[in-house]
């Protein structure tokens, strides 16, 4: 599978780190957050990495080259950071099978294998990682939420009041007709064209989704609080609960 990797964004919220660099380079634990997710791809079987990139990009292009470890890279612009359903359109041309998509501003010790394994296996058109968070926290995601009987009927995108502290975690499997959907979505509140927008699209249109629940852990690297909290924990100096049951739990979806 391709590999995409969204790092177009400025990083607001990371601010001073992201001043003077783009928010896929700034360094966790010695190293940027773009070099975990790619070691973390490349793990998985990533025969090629696709990066979105916007903000200062030369500062990933000059960083990175053409490779990584031998995995050839290819860049896509996007020019104005309209949200990750734009984003994703920009590597359109590039793709023509199932890819991987990872946000670049997440670190993750978690079954992103299982999320790969599901899509080869089921030829599903969607798979993603959810978990839950603390209700504080879940106005930043995308929040799932489900009807009576647990079953995921829609996404929305960092509502003010979440109805779910449920949330995607910026892993994903897509099959080419994610950018049917993506051409489909229309500007949000926001003002962004949403991934969220885009899987719901999926969802009504009768396509197959699998959605898994995070096991392990995973860090939005979006405040400098994350990144000090990410860095503890790739060095073990905190702990996180992990479920050792290696069942992987499906959560199904209407």
């Amino acid at each position: 599978m391709k590999a995409v990797v969204l790092a177009a964004g400025k990083g607001t919220r990371l601010r001073p780190l992201t001043d003077d660099k783009p928010k896929g380079m700034v360094e966790v634990d010695g190293k940027p957050i773009l070099t975990h997710c790619f070691e973390q791809l490349a793990e998985l079987g990533a025969e090629e990495f696709i990066v979105v990139v916007g903000y200062r990009k030369e500062a990933i292009i000059s960083h990175y080259g053409d490779s990584f470890e031998g995995i050839p890279i290819t860049y896509a612009h996007q020019r104005e950071q309209n949200g990750l359903a734009h984003a994703l359109l920009t590597v359109e041309d590039h793709i023509d099978d199932d890819f991987v998509l990872m946000l670049g501003d997440n670190i993750f010790q978690a079954n992103l294998a299982d999320v790969v394994k599901r899509q080869q296996e089921e030829r599903a058109d969607a798979a993603f990682l959810v978990e839950e968070v603390p209700w504080e926290e879940a106005s930043r995601y995308g929040v799932c939420r489900t009807n009576p009987y647990g079953e995921i009927t829609d996404v929305v995108e960092k509502p003010e009041d979440p109805q779910s502290n449920l949330v995607m975690t910026g892993f994903y499997t897509f099959s080419p007709a994610i950018f049917h959907a993506c051409h489909l979505v229309q500007p949000s509140e926001r003002g962004e064209y949403e991934i969220s927008e885009a899987i719901n699209l999926l969802i009504q249109s009768g396509r197959t989704i699998d959605v898994l629940r995070l096991k392990g852990w995973r860090v939005d690297v979006g405040y400098p609080e994350d990144r000090e909290r990410a860095t503890k924990l790739l060095r073990g100096e905190i702990d996180v609960e992990t479920d050792e049951d290696d069942d992987v739990e499906q959560i199904s979806i209407e």
